[in-house]
C-alpha cells in the first residue's frame, strides 16, 4: 500500500476536524527516525509532539509491553490492585518527590491528568476559582479545553467550565515595551496580586495552573524569579500551585521535571507524553496531605494504571535512567541552541529564540516585529523540510513558531544535519 492510498482511506473514514498536517504516513520507526509507506526516511523533530524523548520503539520498552501483555492486560485499579501500578508509582516518587510525601494515581493522557488536578485541587481547599494563563495548553477536554487559552482549538465547544481566570503570562518578549527584564517580571507578580483585589478574591482560588515552559503556546519559559513569587504568593493565600509538565518532562529540559531548574515544588503536578514512550498513560503526583483530600468514588477511570501502560513506563523511566536522559537533554539544547543564536544572526525573520534544555524554538517575524506574526514563512519552512526529510512541526497562538522535540537519543550527526536542513531553508525562503 502507498502513502496516497493510505491517506484516501483515512479520508472515507476519520472525521476533517482530525486535522492532518501533511500528508505523511508512519510504518515503522526507531531512535530519531521513521519511515513512510513509499520507504522514504525522515529525521524525526517532533518526538511524537514530546512523547519520544527515550526515541522510537526503544527494544527494553517493547519487551516490557509484549512481556505483560501474557500475564495480565486489564483490570480496573480501583477495584482490583495489580504489581505494575505500584512499581510505576514507586519510580516516580523515587525521581519526582513533593516533599516527605508524595502521592501518585495514573490516567491515560495528560488532559484526563488536568481535569483529576483541578479536581483534587478542589477538594482539598473546598474552594472552587483556578488561575490559568494566556497562551497555556493543557488538553480538548472539557476543563482542559476552558483551561487551554488558543481560541482556534475552542471554537464551537462551549459553553466552557466556570471559575476559571485567564491572566497574562509573564512573556517579556511581546510585552516587555523596553522595562527592565526583572522590573518586568516583579511587575508582573504585583499585577497578579491587584487582581485579587480587582477581579477575584484569592479566598475564592483553589489552584494556579501554568506550565514552567509553555508547549502549544509557544515555548515561552516562565522566569524564574516569577514562578518562585508565584509560589509565594499560593503559600500567602493557601492556594495550591499546579504544574502541567505534560511537555516539558522526562529529560527535555535537561532534567526531570522542568521545575527542578526554579528551586519551585509544586503542590500538584501533571505528567504524561514522554513518560510512556507512546503508550497512553500519564499521572497526577501531589503531596501526600493534598492528594489525599480527593473523596473516594471522585477520581480514577476505567483504564487509568492498565498494567500494560504501566509496565510500559516503567521500562521507559529505567531506560532513561539508564542513558542518562538528562544529559542527553542537556547536550541535545545545547548544540540547538548555539545553532539557533548564530541563525538568528543570519536571518531577521527569526524574532527570537527562546527554550529550557532541549525545548528549544525560534518566533518567526516581519520586518523585526513581535506584534507582526510571519506565519506563513512558517507553514513554508515546514513543507519545505519535509521535500527535504526533516520533519518539523509549529506552535503559538499565531502559528508562527518552530520547536524541536526531536528525540533526545539522536545522534550529534543526524542532529546537526536536521538542523542544517532547516536552516539553508529558513535563509532560502527569508530572502
Amino acid at each position: 500500500m502507498t502513502s496516497q492510498q493510505l491517506l484516501e482511506r483515512r479520508n472515507k473514514v476519520v472525521p476533517k476536524a482530525m486535522a492532518l498536517g501533511t500528508a505523511l504516513d508512519a510504518v515503522k520507526a526507531s531512535g530519531a527516525s521513521f519511515h513512510t509507506a513509499d520507504g522514504k526516511e525522515f529525521i524525526d523533530f517532533s518526538g511524537g509532539i514530546g512523547v519520544l524523548n527515550a526515541g522510537h520503539c526503544p527494544p527494553s520498552v517493547s519487551k516490557a509491553i509484549a512481556e505483560q501483555s501474557k500475564k495480565l492486560m486489564h483490570t480496573f485499579f480501583n477495584l482490583l490492585s495489580h504489581e505494575p501500578y505500584v512499581n510505576l508509582a514507586e519510580k516516580l516518587i523515587e525521581i519526582l518527590p513533593h516533599g516527605p510525601e508524595t502521592k501518585v494515581m495514573m490516567v491515560s493522557s495528560g488532559a484526563e491528568a488536568v481535569e483529576n488536578a483541578i479536581k483534587i485541587a478542589r477538594q482539598a481547599t473546598g474552594r472552587q476559582g483556578i488561575v490559568c494563563y494566556t497562551g497555556g495548553f493543557h488538553g480538548r477536554t472539557m476543563m482542559g479545553m476552558t483551561l487551554t487559552s488558543k481560541v482556534s482549538y475552542k471554537i464551537g465547544c462551549g459553553p466552557f467550565a466556570p471559575e476559571v481566570y485567564r491572566i497574562p503570562f509573564p512573556d517579556y518578549y511581546h510585552n516587555g515595551k523596553g522595562q527592565n527584564y526583572d522590573e518586568y517580571v516583579l511587575q508582573e507578580l504585583a499585577n497578579l496580586k491587584k487582581y485579587f483585589s480587582t477581579v477575584v478574591a484569592p479566598e475564592n482560588i483553589a489552584a494556579v495552573i501554568i506550565e514552567p515552559v509553555q508547549g502549544e503556546g509557544g515555548f515561552y519559559v516562565t522566569p524564574k524569579v516569577y514562578l518562585q513569587g508565584l509560589r509565594q504568593i499560593c503559600d500567602e493565600y493557601g492556594i495550591l500551585l499546579i504544574l502541567d509538565e505534560v511537555q516539558s518532562g522526562f529529560g527535555r529540559t535537561g532534567k526531570w521535571a522542568a521545575y527542578e531548574h526554579y528551586d519551585v515544588v509544586p503542590d500538584i503536578s501533571t505528567w504524561a507524553k514522554s513518560m510512556g514512550s507512546g503508550i497512553p498513560i500519564a499521572c497526577v503526583m501531589g503531596k501526600a496531605s493534598v492528594m489525599d483530600k480527593a473523596l473516594p468514588g471522585t477520581i480514577g477511570g476505567t483504564y487509568a494504571g492498565n498494567p500494560i501502560a504501566c509496565a510500559g513506563s516503567l521500562a521507559t523511566i529505567e531506560y532513561m535512567q539508564k542513558i542518562n536522559i538528562n544529559q542527553k537533554g542537556e547536550r541535545v539544547g545545547k548544540i540547538i541552541q548555539t545553532f539557533f543564536e548564530n541563525l538568528q544572526k543570519k536571518c531577521p525573520a527569526i524574532g527570537e529564540v527562546r527554550g529550557l534544555g532541549a525545548m528549544i524554538g525560534i518566533e518567526l517575524v516581519k520586518n523585526n516585529d513581535p506584534n507582526q506574526p510571519d506565519t506563513d514563512l512558517t507553514k513554508k519552512l515546514v513543507t519545505a523540510c519535509i521535500e527535504r526529510g526533516l520533519f518539523l512541526i509549529s506552535a503559538g497562538v499565531y502559528g508562527n513558531v518552530i520547536r524541536v522535540l526531536c528525540p533526545l537519543v539522536i545522534s550529534e550527526k543526524q542532529l546537526r544535519l536536521g538542523l542544517s536542513i532547516m536552516g539553508e531553508e529558513l535563509i532560502r525562503l527569508s530572502k
